[in-house]
């Protein structure tokens, strides 16, 4: 698939999250040079007899057409893996200086994400927060649960301020069991206590994955002449010079993200830096392929 279809500039311009999460889907797999069944749990382990009562979604055909003979694959760790995406939708995420807002960037990432888990058979669940959970879609791998799933990611709407603390505990009360927790936020917040919020999802079991989305301007501001930053959840309003942004400002914001990535990793949890200006296909490959040279 041509690359230039895969711009987030031009996802923007696709009716429909399906047909973006499928473009996505379909562009990063092309691209891979392993199995289309590359995912975020299931490692191809042996073949083993069918029984009476398997499954036959998982039965290989290609294996049957040769030999006329039932093969289940079976692989390493849990099969139908429950997937939770928590999407935060406080008001920073409506920020962009080139047309594809944080938010819709994080809708991309979230629809892309349960099409996968849909596609590999997984159970994909999503909340939606910001200072509260706004919605939650019980994860399940029952009959229009993708349609549920995308339905809840395109209403979600910038609005209120972020908080990670109350959503995170009413989303461990909704956990019934141990699953792979991706979180995608611009995570605005100090990096010690935003980890120190999350750390507790993966003393429970979890594998917590931290999707970091920001603007391309937010990461290296280039300004020609001073202007009005105004905090998209506070009002508050700052007068920046261009030294200030390209001098102090870019200190800040790399100590920023170096912190939060290690803090990350000292606890155990994965994270991806994602700038709203890059192909998701071609981030999502990457991100899937050091997965996979872990497991």
């Amino acid at each position: 698939m041509d690359q230039r279809f895969l711009d987030p500039a031009i996802l923007a311009n696709i009716s429909g999250l399906d047909l973006v999460a499928k473009t996505v889907v379909d562009g990063f797999i092309a691209g891979l040079h392993r199995s289309p069944d590359f995912g975020f749990s299931q490692e191809f382990a042996e073949y083993r007899a069918y029984s009476v009562g398997d499954d036959l979604r998982h039965v290989d055909w290609n294996v049957f057409a040769r030999t006329e003979r039932c093969y289940l694959k079976r692989y390493r760790g849990e099969t139908n893996t429950l997937l939770t995406v928590l999407l935060d939708a406080s008001a920073s995420m409506g920020y962009t200086s080139h047309g594809v807002t944080k938010m819709d960037y994080a809708r991309y990432l979230a629809a892309s994400l349960v099409y996968l888990a849909n596609r590999q058979r997984d159970a994909a669940g999503l909340i939606v927060f910001d200072d509260e959970v706004r919605n939650y879609v019980r994860p399940s791998t029952r009959q229009g649960q993708l349609a549920r799933l995308l339905h809840a990611i395109d209403d979600a709407e910038p609005r209120a301020r972020t908080d990670f603390a109350k959503p995170f505990v009413q989303f461990q009360e909704f956990l019934k069991r141990r699953g792979i927790v991706a979180v995608v936020s611009d995570f605005f917040a100090d990096a010690r206590r935003i980890v120190k919020t999350i750390e507790p999802l993966r003393f429970r079991g979890n594998e917590v994955i931290v999707f970091h989305v920001l603007d391309p301007e937010e990461i290296r501001p280039r300004l020609s002449e001073p202007a009005i930053l105004v905090d998209m959840e506070t009002g508050e309003q700052l007068e920046v010079s261009p030294e200030y942004a390209a001098g102090e400002y870019r200190r800040r914001i790399e100590a920023h993200l170096e912190r939060l990535a290690t803090e990350a990793r000292k606890a155990g949890l994965d994270y991806f830096l994602l700038p709203t200006h890059r192909p998701l296909d071609a981030a999502l490959r990457e991100y899937l392929a050091i997965r996979q040279g872990r497991m």
